[in-house]
């Protein structure tokens, strides 16, 4: 089904929800799907924690993932433009409220309690309508700051001594440097537009740089040469229900003090949550601009809650899962916004290429060679989607700012959010805004005039 030039991408209505169906209401887009076949090592990277912090067999864990990515595949087709992911920078926080809790079966119950509160709250959150308001009365200033201290913190986690870079040096580095140059060079972008086989290669996004970082790591000595095995991964979801769900009579439903112990850390992670939606947002403004208007797509915060509410109150109830799920992958959100800047013919709707993409991971779960092949180097392709996720949102959180008064806060706000938590930066940013905006706060941001800003027009904005 085609769309009218400026028009949204067919779809069946439902309810709250936009039903596109793969080959009817959108293309399929093969690049997309190919680079989705490889990508899933990133999402395996979920099992050594699984296996350290739950104690579950390899085979459970992976069970977890594959059913982890069939929920993926919710968001594109029912009219959420985003490839999901985890709620990466609220791990570690999830982890050490995890140590808190003897191991065995008292964990497993804070891990439900904690991931079907987030999952209620979220929903409520996008049905009511909050959280598109919330989003809309947030002044730029903290938008901006949440951007740059996620951006700062995801380049921190793996630069940090005795980080993933001390480990890995001489592959991150090439296997980087080379995803940045095919993603974000203005020489490449040259020769691309020159060259069908490096347009090919600029469609594959991140690929290209894993499958270079599979022939470097070996021959530097700091991963083994993978050991393939061919055959197909077979999820045994019977057991993970039977032994590992509240419905196993070993585990059962988590107390109600539970889920009371929860409440602070499931504020604290939506504020991240919250920061994504922020991404997802202006990714998606930014790509529709360079498409001049072909066609007529938004990011619905409330939606997205939604959906991400969905699914994180059934993986709470299915498969506890400790990367939890997220609004957004913003470092595959990127690939797919940069392929689709190239027009109709890279890419013809954005839904088609994050639809096909999340298609692509959730087959790559079931091919056995393709999990041993990629799974020397899952800390590796961990690292490469945090250094592009802090590219992009210090990039687009400095964007985000409209005054300079909006770059100060924001700078305060990035620091605390780094060097505190999440909380308490969002406090900060309150105060801040509300010192130095004063009424203007509460005032719509998205129409603010930056030439009426005071300080703006005074020598500082001559400089």
């Amino acid at each position: 089904m085609k769309r009218e030039f400026g028009k949204q991408q067919p779809f069946i209505p439902l309810g709250p929800f936009q039903l596109r169906l793969p080959f009817i209401h959108y293309r399929f887009e093969p690049p997309d799907f190919i680079q989705g076949l490889l990508m899933c090592a990133v999402c395996l990277g979920v099992i050594p924690l699984l296996q350290e912090y739950l104690g579950m067999p390899f085979e459970i864990a992976i069970t977890i993932v594959i059913l982890n990515g069939f929920f993926y595949l919710w968001h594109a087709h029912l009219g959420d433009p985003v490839v999901p992911g985890w709620i990466t920078p609220a791990i570690p926080l999830l982890l050490l409220w995890l140590k808190t809790f003897p191991e065995g079966v008292p964990r497993i119950h804070a891990l439900i309690a904690f991931e079907f509160e987030l999952g209620l709250f979220s929903f409520l959150l996008g049905a009511t309508g909050m959280a598109k308001r919330f989003v809309d009365l947030v002044p730029d200033a903290l938008k901006s700051g949440i951007l740059l201290g996620a951006g700062i913190a995801a380049v921190r986690l793996v630069f940090q001594s005795g980080g993933r870079f001390d480990s890995y040096p001489w592959t991150i580095t090439i296997s980087i440097g080379f995803a940045f140059y095919i993603l974000f060079s203005n020489h490449f972008k040259t020769l691309r537009s020159k060259s069908t086989l490096l347009k090919h290669i600029s469609d594959l996004g991140l690929m290209p740089a894993l499958v270079l970082a599979i022939i470097v790591a070996p021959l530097v000595k700091e991963l083994p040469l993978p050991d393939i095995k061919w055959g197909f991964t077979v999820p045994q979801f019977t057991e993970l229900f039977t032994q590992w769900t509240p419905f196993a009579e070993r585990i059962g439903w988590p107390p109600i003090s539970m889920y009371l112990d929860a409440a602070p850390l499931v504020f604290a992670v939506y504020i991240v949550l919250f920061g994504e939606l922020i991404q997802a947002e202006a990714l998606i403004d930014e790509a529709r601009e360079h498409r001049h208007g072909d066609e007529d797509i938004h990011f619905n915060a409330n939606r997205n809650n939604q959906i991400v509410g969905l699914r994180n109150m059934g993986m709470s109830m299915l498969g506890p899962d400790i990367s939890m799920c997220g609004p957004m992958w913003a470092a595959m959100q990127v690939v797919e916004c940069e392929r689709y800047k190239h027009g109709p013919e890279a890419m013809d709707s954005l839904y088609g290429g994050v639809g096909s993409f999340r298609w692509g991971t959730f087959a790559g779960y079931f091919f056995s060679p393709i999990v041993t092949l990629v799974k020397p180097i899952l800390p590796i392709a961990l690292s490469l989607t945090m250094l592009v996720q802090g590219y992009v949102a210090v990039r687009v959180g400095i964007l985000k700012a409209k005054t300079f008064n909006d770059l100060g806060v924001a700078g305060i706000i990035a620091a605390v959010l780094i060097t505190r938590e999440a909380a308490a930066a969002f406090g900060v940013g309150i105060v801040l805004c509300l010192l130095i905006y004063g009424k203007d706060f509460f005032r719509k941001w998205e129409r603010y005039d930056k030439h009426k800003d005071p300080v703006f027009n005074k020598k500082i904005g001559q400089e």
